[in-house]
């Protein structure tokens, strides 16, 4: 059996699909996942072990069409739905399975804050979708491969930081996923342990501000380490600090125990760290923790982020307690 499944973008929504291919691959006998998304997120999968062949679209639908169809694949899985897959679903003329998006519950939650969203995690909405292939949740959460070569090495971070640090991921897609500067700092000064900052080249300024408050307490590694070096700083962090972004689920794969930040998106909208439901209530409680502000009417006010605060005061970030977070995050450490 031939499977193609597809999910374009971007590197939290694909790891979060990756129980997908793993059941696929243990549980149905004889069978050969291929898998199509982005080329700019071509990291986040290429040392997946359940993915035998992969498709990268590169901007070119119809050339990404002209090569899948010589494939003639048994089902499409489309774990995206949207035009660009729809298309895809149309020109290979096969049968198909996908998840529920759920689109007017998550419209009706972030514009007028009405809850129909069912409360079941978008990772087990995309098991859901394999059901009729006998497939099923495995209970095992998420997966993230990291190839040998991208291991991160003796002296690839300060010796002060060898005995154990806390990670936290100051990078999102956007603004208003983001702590502001300022709030990072103060957590950062709450917090009398070695930090690394984890994120991409454009979060290395703010995490140059971050660090200046102690430049030996805290060490900005954002924009030096590839994806899958940054998802090593994570794996080997006594804690993860998170906003909603990658490295947040992708520290869930590694079953870090992470607190999650929470500004203009929600772990209402079904996307709450995500460990497997092999775990029970109470270990879940001690390795996931969201701050949310309470009592926010406006929100979420966004599935994905936006650029700028719609209602221009930004309290889902300027109101969160850093020094909750930091006195929890110190707490969870001291226990190591």
């Amino acid at each position: 059996m031939k499977i193609l499944v597809i999910r374009f973008s971007s590197i939290g929504d694909i790891v979060l699909t990756t129980p997908v291919f793993r059941c696929l691959k243990q549980q149905l006998s004889d069978v050969e996942i291929h898998f199509v998304s982005k080329i700019q997120f071509k990291a986040v999968t290429e040392a997946n072990p359940y993915i035998d062949y992969f498709h990268y679209y590169e901007g070119n639908l119809s050339l990404l069409i002209k090569r899948l169809k010589p494939e003639n694949f048994d089902y499409i899985i489309d774990l995206h739905k949207n035009f660009r897959s729809y298309k895809i679903r149309q020109a290979l003329r096969t049968k198909v399975l996908s998840f529920k998006k759920l689109s007017w519950q998550k419209w009706l939650l972030t514009r007028f804050h009405i809850n129909f969203m069912p409360g079941r995690h978008i990772s087990l909405r995309c098991l859901d979708a394999l059901a009729p292939l006998g497939v099923y949740d495995d209970g095992k959460g998420l997966d993230y491969f990291i190839p040998p070569h991208a291991v991160i090495k003796a002296g690839d971070l300060p010796v002060s930081h060898s005995a154990g640090y806390i990670a936290i991921v100051i990078g999102a897609s956007y603004y208003t996923k983001k702590l502001p500067v300022e709030k990072l700092q103060q957590l950062c000064s709450l917090l009398n342990y070695p930090i690394v900052l984890v994120g991409g080249k454009e979060d290395a300024a703010i995490g140059a501000l971050v660090a200046d408050i102690d430049e030996i307490k805290v060490y900005n590694a954002c924009g030096k380490f590839s994806l899958h070096e940054s998802a090593d700083i994570v794996r080997q962090a006594h804690l993860v600090i998170s906003h909603d972004t990658g490295l947040l689920y992708i520290a869930c794969a590694f079953q870090k125990k992470v607190l999650a930040v929470w500004g203009g998106t929600s772990p209402a909208l079904d996307v709450a760290p995500f460990y497997g439901t092999a775990f029970n209530h109470e270990q879940l409680e001690n390795l996931a923790h969201n701050y949310v502000v309470p009592n926010l009417s406006c929100q979420p006010c966004s599935n994905f982020g936006t650029r700028t605060c719609p209602k221009k005061h930004f309290h889902c970030m300027e109101w969160q307690d850093v020094t909750k977070i930091a006195a929890d995050a110190l707490e969870s450490v001291s226990k190591k």
